[in-house]
């Protein structure tokens, strides 16, 4: 990696007072200052993953909460380093720190192309994790260690002497499956480690890809092919930037698989797209296609740049386009609790609440984003902390099906009004917005006259003083007015909207005028008046 991220690398996980964050930008730059914030900003994630669903959610969350493709390489070293050390943990905090290996770090991994992290998080996630599983393979993976050495020596040897006769430069070598592969092939095939044959594997690496097919040949010549079990992954290269030939035979009465691939492909594979710094200095020789659209050819392109002033940002342009492919059409954001939840774009804050429990969307009066109240009706952006304001008097309504976005929360509101409110198609839709100038707010300022209304002409308003208060959930204290059209009263039914500027402007609930408003199911708050002090 370059000297950015191994400085980052090193000083990671430490608090930093200002005037330290001070004298490392000055002595490191300020990319280092940006991985060292991005990296805290993801371990301060709740990582729970007991669930697909969920797993798959904080690894979307991760790549939107960063803008250097670099702080997850970081985060993954981090992550490798502590599966590494678990030894000296308690049990449920070992188990712990393995699912969340496996259900978040090592699919980051393969989705970067780095399969020596990958393999390596994996295995150690089953270690600790179903140790009793692990210690089964590793047992009969020793056993039959002397067996396999001499099987796969035979076999390295007669590819290497047919390659010698090709005319061809090869580095053959034997491998075993790392023990997460086989755990897998049990559950898969339902049979036990001894009972497995395909345990070992051989991986050939040459120079280049005319090379690959030719050795392919010659792999099939020696021994006959398992039908259906050769790929190429060469000409249709894996999302990850992975490119190799597979093929599996039969040898000496036992499948024996077999990789083909470039030197250069072999370091991708093991490096993904932590590779391309490999080859700053120039030294990969490798033609790379504009038109090549994987993750790993990418970057290297991007390395060609490295010495420009420009590559940097050119770094993140790219990384903004990954990460716009791997979130695609959802926005996340978290709980209170640092959970995070993966919603449909254009989702607003009555979908968030219905996600969490629908008794909680059915009683929602109001939404904060980051601290800040927002309409109900608002689409939520990524990476915003939502929290839910709710009242025992509150009840789902006819705006909000027509703003939410989620299935569960349309179906819960349907089935409410369905039961509740009869007439609730019968709703007009919004079309002309309805004049309604501020009247009184808490603040006592005299009542401006309303402009005239698409369905009551000019109206005289009521002048009067108002020291009243409204009340979204638990908080009030807001600047409100009140709409001139339907005059509402202390103890009417209301609602509000989010005027432009003027804070909130209350209608009576039945006030005709305030549906007609244009994007009002955007800008709709449910409220209710505070009657704290009367009390």
């Amino acid at each position: 990696m370059d000297s950015p991220t191994c400085v980052a690398g090193l000083l990671h996980n430490i608090k930093f007072d200002e005037k330290e964050r001070a004298e490392i930008e000055k002595r490191f730059g300020k990319t280092v200052l940006l991985l060292l914030d991005e990296s805290a900003i993801i371990s301060k994630l709740t990582m729970k993953c007991k669930t697909q669903q969920q797993a798959d959610s904080i690894r979307k969350m991760i790549f939107a909460l960063v803008n250097d493709i670099r702080t997850i390489i970081l985060k993954l070293a981090d992550k490798l380093d502590r599966m590494r050390n678990l030894k000296g943990v308690n049990v449920e905090k070992q188990r712990k720190t393995a699912y969340e290996a496996i259900g978040i770090w090592a699919p980051i991994a393969n989705r970067l192309g780095i399969s020596s992290v990958k393999d390596e998080l994996e295995d150690l996630s089953l270690k600790f994790s179903n140790p009793d599983t692990f210690a089964q393979i590793k047992k009969i993976v020793s056993l039959k260690k002397d067996e396999r050495a001499s099987y796969i020596s035979t076999a390295i040897s007669k590819i290497e002497e047919e390659a010698k006769k090709a005319g061809i430069d090869v580095v053959v070598k034997g491998r075993a499956k790392h023990f997460y592969s086989i755990y897998q092939k049990m559950r898969k095939r339902n049979k036990s480690a001894d009972e497995l044959f395909d345990l070992l594997a051989i991986r050939i690496l040459c120079s280049n890809t005319v090379q690959c097919y030719t050795l392919v040949g010659l792999v099939h010549n020696l021994w006959k092919p398992v039908d259906g079990r050769f790929k190429d992954y060469i000409a249709n290269p894996k999302s990850n930037g992975y490119q190799s030939l597979h093929t599996t035979v039969e040898c000496n009465g036992k499948p024996l698989e077999i990789q083909i691939r470039t030197f250069s492909m072999h370091e991708t594979a093991e490096n993904g797209v932590a590779s391309h710094w490999l080859y700053k200095k120039g030294t990969n020789k490798d033609s790379v296609s504009a038109s090549s659209v994987d993750v790993v050819n990418k970057m290297k392109t991007l390395a060609k740049a490295a010495t420009q002033n420009t590559a940097e940002d050119t770094q993140r342009e790219f990384f903004a386009t990954i990460k716009a492919e791997l979130l695609g059409n959802s926005v996340f954001v978290f709980t209170p609790n640092g959970d995070v939840i993966e919603l449909p774009a254009g989702s607003c804050a009555i979908d968030f609440a219905y996600a969490i429990h629908s008794a909680i969307g059915e009683k929602i009066t109001g939404a904060k984003a980051d601290g800040q109240i927002i309409a109900l009706g608002t689409p939520l952006e990524n990476t915003q902390t939502i929290e839910v304001l709710t009242s025992p008097s509150a009840h789902p309504t006819v705006n909000q099906l027509n703003v939410v976005k989620t299935a569960k929360a349309r179906a819960k509101i349907r089935a409410y009004l369905n039961v509740n409110d009869p007439t609730f198609t019968a709703v007009p839709k919004p079309e002309d917005e309805a004049a309604e100038q501020p009247v009184f707010s808490h603040h006592n300022h005299p009542a401006k006259k309303s402009e005239q209304t698409q369905e009551e002409g000019q109206a005289a308003l009521v002048q009067k003083t108002m020291t009243a208060r409204i009340r979204i959930g638990d908080t009030s204290n807001f600047l409100f007015s009140l709409a001139g059209c339907c005059t509402p009263k202390f103890g009417d039914d209301v609602v509000g909207y989010v005027s432009r500027g003027r804070g909130i402007i209350v209608h009576k609930e039945n006030c005709r005028n305030v549906w007609r408003i244009p994007n009002i199911e955007e800008r709709l708050v449910q409220i209710e008046w505070d009657d704290s002090e009367k009390k």
